[in-house]
């Protein structure tokens, strides 16, 4: 018999009992646009697998096997608590999303996926910038360098002049950079006039293991709201294709907690009866600073603050 054609039957056969893996419920979804702030959006253009593809790869197999539904959630969720990562990466994203420049260049960050951005040198910047609402307008946080502190308030006129000045000074650039470029100037000097409150665009693509790490440094409370808002629609996104191990994923990476080993030293002395400062002290934990101050912020009033939301639920 001749090879090449033994071969090729082989693989036909194979090809017949292998049929695209899919979510029905993703399906529904893809070319939907889910609104992110005042002129953004996420919208799913295509997916690559679903929980039997997990499946699939971890097991080293090929179409749907013998097992059942229980004990497929099962693996994922040993492969989730386990970190064993490679099956994850057999599902793969890709989506289109809007958001505004300085959102993107947190965003891009994440160097794990194939990224391509709407370019301003060959083309004219639409005239959509961002302009927070008022209740987000907060002022710097005392303990968190990076952000704004969400639970305290500014005076409504400062929040009132600050909102102006982002509608004035964005028209008012929008204006210069449009004057410019019918006057000749090349686009891709125009668009420095633009603040980086201008919406651009992208279609990003990354595998599933990737992108749960992404939802997990991004739906946190201390990541900037703006891009947790579209960490939001991309969670939502996510759950509706791969159900089971986004469940997986919350419970074992987004609603749980990890421990360092002084601080399990410290949670190991608390059932004997030291309180919290005396078991930091004994497990080595620093709460004070050279003034005998207690610090803010550092390894002390994180393990705290973990305390409080996971175990004690305050």
């Amino acid at each position: 018999m001749d090879s090449t054609k033994e071969l090729s039957g082989k693989d036909d056969s194979a090809n017949a009992k292998m049929q695209r893996s899919h979510s029905d419920e993703g399906d529904k979804l893809i070319g939907l646009k889910f609104p992110v702030l005042d002129h953004g959006f996420v919208m799913l253009v295509d997916y690559m697998g679903n929980d039997g593809a997990i499946v699939q790869a971890a097991r080293v197999s090929y179409g749907e096997g013998t097992k059942t539904v229980n004990e497929d959630k099962g693996l994922i969720r040993y492969l989730m608590r386990h970190q064993h990562t490679t099956p994850f990466e057999m599902v793969e994203f890709k989506f289109l999303a809007r958001m505004p420049m300085f959102v993107a260049r947190q965003w891009i960050r994440h160097r794990t996926a194939n990224v391509n951005e709407y370019s301003a040198r060959y083309s004219i910047v639409p005239d959509e910038f961002y302009v927070p609402s008022k209740d987000i307008v907060k002022p710097q946080s005392s303990t968190n360098k990076q952000g704004r502190d969400m639970t305290s308030a500014l005076p409504e006129e400062q929040v009132e002049k600050f909102l102006a000045s982002v509608e004035e000074i964005s028209k008012s650039a929008y204006e210069a950079y449009t004057s410019a470029i019918n006057s000749g100037v090349a686009r891709e000097l125009a668009r420095i006039l633009l603040p980086v409150n201008y919406y651009t665009e992208w279609y990003w693509k990354i595998d599933l293991h990737n992108l749960f790490h992404f939802l997990a440094l991004r739906l946190d409370p201390h990541a900037q709201y703006e891009i947790r808002q579209y960490a939001v629609a991309m969670a939502d996104i996510t759950k509706k294709v791969v159900p089971i191990a986004y469940e997986a994923f919350e419970d074992f990476v987004l609603d749980s907690a990890s421990f360092s080993k002084k601080e399990l030293d410290a949670l190991r002395s608390m059932p004997r009866g030291e309180g919290f400062d005396e078991a930091c002290k004994s497990a080595g934990i620093s709460l004070f600073n050279s003034k005998g101050e207690r610090r803010k912020t550092g390894e002390g009033e994180e393990f705290h603050s973990k305390i409080k939301e996971h175990l004690l639920r305050l």
